[in-house]
């Protein structure tokens, strides 16, 4: 497979700026051209991301879709917010809306305190087992030439039956996380797993997890999917001047507590991947070429939080890096969002491509 590139949209003119980080509010303008310049830049997708407080991601999937012509949207989606029969004919749906260009990202919730905010009382083990029976249930409804019935752990229904199909018989499903239960989950039902960006060491044994997990079911591996936040500028000393500067805004942020709300949650994070991150950075905060962790300090790890830092050659050096890996899945987006996914576009994309055009070249000799 190809390696592609993945952004995020962004739904509010307001979360864009210095190391944005508030997603409230919906700007329609906006996102329309947020969408349009990924779309016109060359990325292959974009992360529609969830949370309890965020617009509605089903509706802002199907917005990217209607106003792009190629870029194909990563809808996260949460198990427990609606019924899987549901999910399965929406899910359809918009991809019969987009054309085909429709992936899921199923995320089983990594903060006991965020899924309560929406009535989800499973433990963490449980809700991946949830996601585990949902993934099944989205794919025999769409495989199935009748009515089908169900009856699970988590789910139970009979005689249901679909009219909308996904263009291509099945909707591509990513899985995400980073804890034995992420492992077993994305190895057996993902055709993507998600990973935040760690050193490469710990990137490569995450993979080989995953990959072990695939293997033992005997079920194709799972394409790789690894996020950062660049930080670039047209030298390494000014993009590092850069990174500093934008640290200082994340910390301003950080002590506004009404700024984010709706989107903190108390004391460590509960969830292995950012448990991870912060692990990292306590054994130091630049490894590799360029990857810093000073960022997912200041935002206790909320997300994906490292960076890349340097300048656009140091950085498409540096994702090459992870490709080198099993990583042909590169998710790119900053902390300034609009502005900084133009300036990937122009310096960064062309040159991940160009070498990788290159290799492909000299292999072919």
């Amino acid at each position: 497979m190809p390696v592609e590139f993945i952004s995020a949209v962004h739904t509010d003119a307001g979360a864009s700026g210095p190391a944005a980080a508030s997603r409230t509010g919906l700007d329609v303008g906006h996102l329309r051209k947020y969408a349009r310049a990924l779309d016109d830049g060359g990325f292959d997708h974009t992360l529609v991301a969830y949370h309890s407080a965020s617009p509605d991601a089903f509706q802002i999937a199907q917005f990217v879709a209607t106003h792009t012509e190629r870029i194909r949207p990563i809808l996260a989606h949460r198990p427990g917010v609606i019924f899987p029969t549901h999910a399965a004919r929406a899910l359809a749906t918009l991809d019969q809306i987009s054309g085909g260009r429709l992936t899921v990202h199923i995320i089983s919730g990594g903060s006991d305190e965020e899924q309560r905010r929406e009535g989800d009382y499973l433990d963490k083990a449980e809700r991946y087992e949830r996601s585990d029976e949902y993934i099944q249930i989205l794919r025999k409804v769409w495989q199935a030439d009748g009515a089908v019935s169900h009856e699970g752990r988590h789910f139970r229904f009979e005689g249901y039956h679909s009219d909308v199909k996904p263009v291509n018989g099945l909707v591509p499903i990513s899985v995400g996380g980073s804890s034995p239960d992420a492992y077993r989950v994305g190895g057996q039902q993902g055709d993507v797993f998600g990973l935040w960006g760690e050193p490469l060491k710990e990137t490569a044994e995450q993979i080989a997890a995953v990959n072990a997990v695939a293997d033992a079911a005997g079920r194709p591996r799972p394409r790789i999917w690894v996020s950062f936040r660049p930080i670039i500028a047209p030298t390494d000393e000014l993009a590092w001047e850069k990174a500093h500067r934008t640290l200082g805004v994340l910390k301003d942020q950080a002590r506004n507590t009404e700024l984010l709300r709706h989107y903190r949650t108390d004391g460590r994070p509960a969830n292995v991947g950012s448990q991870r991150l912060l692990d990292i950075a306590e054994r130091g905060e630049v490894h590799d070429r360029c990857l810093w962790t000073a960022p997912a300090v200041a935002t206790n790890a909320a997300g994906a939080s490292t960076a890349l830092v340097g300048s656009a050659e140091t950085v498409a050096k540096a994702l090459l890096d992870y490709v080198d890996i099993g990583c042909d899945l590169l998710s790119i987006r900053g902390y300034d969002p609009l502005n900084d996914a133009i300036d990937y576009a122009r310096h960064v994309l062309p040159l991940v491509r160009q070498e990788l055009a290159h290799r492909a070249t000299t292999q072919a000799a």
